[in-house]
């Protein structure tokens, strides 16, 4: 048996961030139930590289385990079949900008009626209230607002993209997907559903550490500082003689002392040198510039073997072709060759592991409306005929 077996979600996301809270539940065995405009579909399957059905890579691999059916929502008829969609779903999933569920008469007061024990799941740029409710906004502003593309870049250069540029996206389904589930189990106590509310930036400025109270109690406003952290110290980012970049962490003096064994450079980590993390910081300089040192006398695979001998975290700054090369990757199964409606395609597979109702992927993304059938005739009971209307009105 599935986790989430026996629940259905009507995923009304576009793009990224509600569909991926979608694709988080299909994994673990919820039914998802995909709605996209007749004609255009959701612009996630225009989005990264086209392939030769018609959808990207990253639709194929996004899209998983959802059942596709179309619905004009501009239309009296398609915003009916929403209408019974809902009111046959466990939890909704949507991110379009507050009101407009509103104005198609599916706000949350709507549902209620309709559904009692429906749990909606709202992602949008700025949340469901505020002076910026009504704002547009994708991932990269989430993370211009939420603070973490002020800290991304070299000291005194300016602010880059912080890895992917569709994290706070991935985020915030995230962050979704975990208020549908909370919302679920205490459903399972009153019987009734409730409003989940989320804000794209808010996912982000939920897990930048400590810069609210550092602020709050001492004014501190962190700037950027490349490849180091903040309070601790050797912490980064060091070229090998080989060219290759490893990254290092010492987050305790315990782990500084290994690394001075490791360099054989035990006299680093005394009191009087470098051994306090508030020494290491103080001349963050000095100690970067030791270890860089000593990483770039030898190549990547000497040093990886000394840390892993030393017991000091390290690891070679991977590429994409490092990653599928791996031994951990390949034993941990990260990587899973699925059939798809192009063949097989390596995609990343489902996380987190469980050990007794672990998750799984059953297809990749399908075309548009592919179950519309499915879905109007098996779940809303509607025939040949009725199918047939509704899309000469345009309604699916």
């Amino acid at each position: 048996m599935s986790a989430l077996e026996g629940i259905r979600v009507l995923d009304l996301g576009t793009f990224i961030a509600g569909p991926h809270c979608a694709t988080i539940l299909g994994e673990f065995g919820a039914e998802v139930i995909k709605v996209e405009p007749p004609k255009s579909g959701d612009s996630l399957r225009r989005l990264g590289t086209n392939t030769e059905c018609g959808d990207t890579l990253v639709w194929l691999s996004e899209a998983r385990n959802k059942k596709c059916v179309t619905l004009n929502l501009a239309s009296e008829a398609g915003r009916e079949l929403l209408r019974q969609l809902a009111a046959k779903c466990d939890i909704i999933v949507e991110n379009f900008r507050p009101g407009t569920l509103e104005k198609w008469g599916l706000g949350y007061e709507e549902l209620k009626k309709l559904n009692p024990g429906a749990i909606l799941v709202r992602i949008s740029a700025y949340g469901q209230d505020g002076p910026m409710r009504t704002q547009p906004g994708f991932a990269r502003i989430a993370h211009a607002f939420s603070g973490l593309t002020f800290l991304a870049g070299m000291p005194g250069g300016p602010p880059v993209v912080p890895g992917s540029t569709s994290l706070a996206d991935y985020m915030s389904g995230m962050y979704g997907a975990i208020g549908a589930l909370v919302a679920l189990k205490a459903r399972d106590a009153t019987g009734v559903g409730q409003c989940v509310d989320l804000a794209l930036y808010e996912s982000v400025f939920r897990v930048l550490d400590e810069i609210a109270p550092a602020y709050q109690k001492f004014g501190y406003v962190r700037e950027r500082m490349g490849a180091d952290t903040v309070n601790v110290c050797p912490h980064s980012h060091y070229q090998t003689s080989d060219g290759k970049w490893v990254a290092i962490a010492c987050t305790s003096d315990q782990m500084f002392v290994r690394l001075a064994d490791t360099m054989q450079q035990p006299e680093l980590a005394s009191a009087e040198r470098y051994g306090p993390q508030a020494l290491r910081l103080a001349a963050r300089d000095e100690v970067n510039a030791i270890v860089a040192t000593w990483v770039a006398s030898s190549d990547c695979e000497t040093i990886l073997a000394r840390c892993m001998a030393g017991g000091v975290p390290a690891s070679l700054i991977y590429s994409i072709a490092d990653i599928f090369e791996d031994p951990q990757y390949r034993a941990r199964g990260n990587i899973k060759l699925t059939d798809s409606r192009i063949g097989p395609i390596a995609v990343p597979d489902v996380v987190p592991k469980l050990s007794a109702t672990p998750g799984e992927i059953r297809w990749l993304g399908g075309g548009l409306g592919a179950q519309n059938e499915e879905i109007f005739g098996e779940l809303l009971g509607l025939n040949g005929e009725d199918l047939r209307r509704l899309r000469d009105q345009g309604a699916i």
